[in-house]
């Protein structure tokens, strides 16, 4: 591959890498942060609204975060890719302003009254800034995953004089049918790192015997909202997203399973591809899983890679099958881990099950491993195109920007967010050491007699 094109490809994959990794906790965090705030008022416990106030200072840090490395992105779009940029910002200008316009402003400003305005607000009305703040980060999600899914499934475009593509409808843009399917994973891949987040810090809490009664609820919580979200992972979104891929990028899938002839299928559960040999070493298979998953049918044929011309085939096939396999293979992890921890609270017994803990807390890392890889799956299988059918990789780069410079700059982003991430490391980290405030129930102070006072005071 041309060297200034594979290095502004590293360089957009690095930023957007590291900035994900704050939106995916933001927003797999407010659901949770409604769901305590939403149990405190209806129980009356201050313990769950001290929750809901400890999750939102997390959640405001990473929001902060976000921002801070999501707003190179834009810049990007003109400085590494602007021939794309020319190409299809009549189309993907309109959701991308929307996210900014809308979305972010609604998520920033309630998120400011909910974090300093509670003393100032009635508790309804404070419910509903931090129900705001939930539905401003979720809809910030779907304007972002509805560019992506235009690039991976274009529609409801039309072709200009001068070769671009502009909006022919904006519904159609909204609601294509790719965007529904991926925004649904995407959104159940967050909400896993939001459960798992939360109940790693519980679990720390329990096993360093710190805020006990806070670790409770947030392992509590976690647990069952990462049994949920783990479900929807694998089941309907997952489903629905591998059917779509079948649909319209069949090389892709094919690519993914490292399928190279036209057969009913295997699902390949462990092994590695040989491209040069069109095979898979060391396989270890469910026969014709796949073949079912696609079109329920487990005698039916799948179209294999060598049914497409070589000059359609994802870029790199290899890293394309790991990255794959690896976001599987978390999700199945996830699953386990939070249905034996299901059931460990259910009987009563997660909070003595020091083993358990142990593994809840250690997990925190493995969602962001795997949103990471479930992206990178994404993008890898769209290759060789920018926007799949219409435009290739190889014409949407700023050809006037040179590798050398491409180099230099990625070299300062990696220096400045290498202090970004310790930085953000130091402030969670301190909150996490400061924990949760402590509901007190004070009583209050008899009432007494002058004289009596004055004798106590005495």
């Amino acid at each position: 591959m041309d060297s200034a094109v594979l290095i502004h490809r590293l360089h957009f994959a690095f930023t957007v890498t590291f900035h994900y990794l704050f939106p995916q906790l933001t927003m797999g965090l407010a659901p949770l942060v409604v769901a305590l705030k939403t149990i405190g008022l209806w129980k009356d416990d201050e313990r769950y609204n001290k929750a809901a106030r400890f999750w939102a200072k997390i959640f405001g840090i990473s929001f902060v975060f976000g921002v801070v490395t999501g707003i190179p992105m834009e810049f990007q779009f003109g400085t590494n890719w602007s021939h794309f940029s020319k190409y299809a910002g009549g189309v993907i200008g309109q959701t991308l302003a929307m996210e900014g316009t809308f979305a972010f402003f609604l998520e920033s400003a309630f998120l400011g009254l909910f974090l300093f305005g509670e003393k100032r607000l009635s508790k309804m009305a404070h419910w509903w800034t931090g129900m705001a703040v939930f539905l401003g980060s979720w809809l910030s999600g779907y304007f972002i995953v509805a560019t992506d899914a235009w690039m991976q499934h274009p529609v409801a475009y039309r072709t200009t004089a001068d070769g671009s593509v502009t909006l022919s409808s904006f519904w159609g843009l909204l609601l294509n049918p790719w965007a529904i399917w991926q925004y649904a994973h995407n959104m159940a891949g967050a909400a896993v790192t939001g459960a798992f987040v939360m109940a790693a810090v519980g679990a720390y809490y329990l096993l360093s015997e710190k805020h006990v009664a806070q670790g409770k609820i947030f392992v509590k919580v976690g647990v069952i909202s990462g049994i949920l979200s783990s479900l929807l992972v694998i089941g309907p979104t997952g489903d629905g997203q591998g059917r779509n891929l079948a649909a319209y990028q069949p090389a892709a899938l094919a690519a993914m399973e490292a399928h190279f002839d036209t057969r009913e299928a295997d699902l390949v559960i462990l092994g590695q591809p040989n491209v040069e040999g069109k095979t898979i070493d060391n396989p270890l298979v469910v026969p014709k899983a796949l073949s079912f998953l696609i079109s329920r049918n487990w005698n039916a044929k799948v179209r294999g890679l060598s049914s497409f011309p070589e000059s359609e085939w994802p870029t790199n096939i290899s890293l394309l099958y790991y990255a794959y396999h690896i976001m599987v293979g978390l999700g199945t992890i996830f699953m386990a881990v939070m249905l034996l921890s299901g059931i460990q609270l259910w009987r009563k017994k997660i909070h003595e099950s020091r083993w358990l803990l142990w593994i809840l807390m250690l997990s925190f890392p493995l969602p962001f491993i795997a949103n990471t890889a479930g992206w990178m799956t994404a993008e890898i299988g769209r290759q060789p195109y920018l926007v799949y059918g219409l435009m290739r990789t190889i014409d949407g780069f700023s050809k006037s920007v040179s590798a050398s410079n491409v180099w230099f700059t990625l070299l300062g982003f990696l220096g400045m967010y290498t202090l970004l991430a310790i930085l953000f490391l130091f402030l969670v980290q301190r909150e996490i050491a400061h924990g949760p405030e402590q509901a007190e129930n004070v009583n209050p102070a008899p009432i007494m007699s002058g004289e009596a006072a004055a004798a106590r005071r005495n």
